[in-house]
């Protein structure tokens, strides 16, 4: 097992760092020059503080623990600098987050959510960004717990990322309403604070940069995360980065969504 002193110390770090990287994403965009460009397509996108976080979180967490994002034989970070990418280069700052995930035997343990401009609506003076985090047999930290409306099925997904798939799973579903934003990290947290009864997403796309950190979150607090079969995420080192079987998760209620993901769906998405 992960030595709980190790962990802790690492999670504190983490919690630490992404404060840090909050301060970055905001100076950025406030210098007004994002720095943007196209790394696989038109809908993925990398700026200027994707690249300064990664290099800030990357850079701290190796001299804290000398062995960097691989801790001992079997504990692995995975870092997203900048969740909501796309977001953020068009203003929908409150989609952004940034994600420290730690995984401990390929299974996601602890994790640390940023979010760099929680409250940023709230005027000139608001103090801006929170850090929300989590661990396994412990619980998860920094928000206020809140269950979906019952009765209500609250469907939140992907607001770039759309596809006749995407949208035909959601609509098996018979959503009394639905949800489009951006961000992994974003869309847990609503599941979280009771906006949002399932997040639904069948396509490949997301990575585990992208959901390491929310499933620890949510399995703290007694949610489940799975792809569209129904199969666990792994999060050890060797695993491929790409969640190429979609996501299904929420914060109660698992069964239900899952038992009516339709066959067609999942025929086209290979886990």
């Amino acid at each position: 097992m992960a030595s709980p002193a190790l962990l802790m110390r690492v999670v504190a770090s983490a919690y630490s760092v992404a404060e840090k990287a909050a301060t970055i994403v905001r100076n950025v965009m406030a210098a007004g020059d994002l720095g943007i460009v196209e790394k696989t397509g038109a809908n993925d996108l990398q700026t200027k503080a994707d690249r300064l976080v990664q290099m800030s979180i990357c850079a701290s967490l190796a001299r804290k623990f000398p062995k960097a994002t691989i801790i001992g034989e079997e504990l692995v970070i995975w870092v997203d600098p900048l969740d909501g990418t796309k977001e953020y280069t068009e203003g929908l700052l409150d989609h952004v987050t940034v994600l420290i995930g730690i995984a401990y035997g390929g299974k996601a343990i602890a994790g640390v959510i940023n979010q760099p401009y929680y409250n940023y609506e709230a005027g000139p003076d608001a103090v801006l960004g929170r850090t929300i985090w989590g661990v396994l047999g412990i619980g998860a930290f920094g928000f206020q717990l809140t269950e979906a409306p019952a009765g209500k099925h609250i469907i939140i997904t992907t607001r770039s990322h759309s596809s006749s798939l995407v949208n035909d799973c959601i609509s098996a579903l018979n959503p009394d309403s639905v949800i489009r934003v951006g961000g992994a990290g974003n869309k847990i947290i609503q599941l979280i604070e009771g906006k949002a009864s399932a997040y639904v997403f069948a396509s490949p796309g997301c990575k585990k940069w992208d959901t390491c950190a929310p499933e620890a979150i949510l399995h703290a607090v007694g949610g489940k995360i799975t792809d569209i079969h129904g199969n666990s995420f792994q999060y050890n080192k060797e695993v491929k980065h790409m969640n190429s079987a979609g996501v299904l998760a929420t914060l109660r209620n698992y069964d239900y969504y899952a038992s009516r993901i339709p066959n067609t769906v999942k025929q086209s998405l290979v886990p």
